[in-house]
């Protein structure tokens, strides 16, 4: 049996919410599998259904780049040792010279989920932007500018993923970047002709959707883009749970076909409350706003970054960054 040690049930525990003992419980009944202990307390209806984010101890920001044209957009995550050197002038204006580049040069994109399992022991998003010339100044690379920024400021520092968004036809790309800097969006919308994109309300429709996943953290725009191994990975949960609570047994299925519109909520935008008026649906919002605009509006994609994230993903390198000078 895999060793139960304490650090291993208070991971379950900040992830879950559930109680140090029932934690242990389950790692125990899950030989140390904590993917396999959340559903055991999941089905239990011990463990919240809304993942808590990890409380990474990585620092940096994130910081985005919109293209004039608003075409064309970047998202990068740079991170350091602390939060001092992350709120100093010379850290942020790096992020935002580096998510420029990334927007002019379009170097090869890389992100952990893109990543495959036999990739991620070596993974290192910043190669091949490191090698490049850096946009501003041709006669350095980005690489030798993240080794100046380390020499003057003290810290290792790195740029630890990125990506790029292009809109291919009419639509925008934006961003949002919350207060402080430690999460960030970029999303994607497409529309039937770009006569819309400067027309104010439509404007603030991006702007809310781009926040709403910030605030909420969706992880798929509907419900068609959900694995089906997912929805019967939930479903099974939801039907233990109602078989714990003493639903009879002809009810089982559509308890939990009934308690299914709760996950849909937790990880699709379009059918997450909307942030500002909890009484409709995101997916509301942009209908109706298209109604008003004669307009066709979709969300195509997005991506939410949260500082420390990357590096805490499975089987990733604690720290893939150039040696302290």
């Amino acid at each position: 049996m895999a060793e139960i040690n304490a650090q291993l049930v208070k991971q379950l525990r900040d992830k879950t919410g559930a109680g140090m003992m029932e934690c242990k419980k389950a790692l125990i009944e899950a030989n140390g599998d904590l993917p396999q202990a959340e559903i055991i307390l999941r089905k239990r209806g011990i463990a919240a259904a809304t993942k808590k984010e990890s409380r990474s101890t990585k620092q940096g920001l994130i910081s985005a780049f919109i293209a004039p044209s608003e075409k064309l957009g970047a998202l990068v995550e740079v991170n350091c040792e602390s939060d001092f050197v992350a709120r100093t002038e010379d850290f942020q204006a790096l992020a935002a010279d580096v998510a420029s580049h990334i927007a002019e040069i379009k170097p090869k994109l890389v992100r952990v989920d893109e990543v495959t399992d036999a990739e991620r022991a070596s993974f290192k998003a910043h190669e091949a932007l490191y090698e490049q010339k850096f946009a501003k100044d041709q006669s350095t690379t980005v690489g030798e500018l993240v080794k100046s920024k380390i020499a003057k400021l003290g810290e290792n520092i790195a740029v630890s993923r990125f990506i790029l968004y292009e809109v291919n036809g009419s639509g925008v790309v934006a961003n949002y970047i919350h207060t402080g800097a430690q999460i960030g969006t970029l999303l994607e919308v497409k529309t039937k002709s770009d006569d819309v994109l400067t027309n104010p309300e439509f404007r603030k429709l991006v702007h809310d959707i781009a926040m709403q996943i910030a605030a909420s953290h969706p992880e798929f725009v509907s419900k068609e883009q959900v694995p089906e191994n997912l929805l019967e990975r939930e479903r099974d949960i939801q039907r233990e749970r109602a078989r714990g609570e003493g639903k009879p047994a002809k009810m089982i299925d559509k308890i939990a076909e009934g308690r299914m519109s709760k996950f849909y909520e937790e990880i699709c935008l379009l059918e997450q409350p909307f942030i500002r008026e909890n009484t409709i649906a995101v997916g509301e919002l942009i209908r109706s706003a298209s109604e008003k605009l004669g307009e066709t509006i979709s969300v195509s994609r997005f991506v939410r970054y949260k500082v420390g994230d990357a590096m805490d993903a499975p089987g990733v390198e604690e720290s893939p960054l150039p040696v302290t000078a």
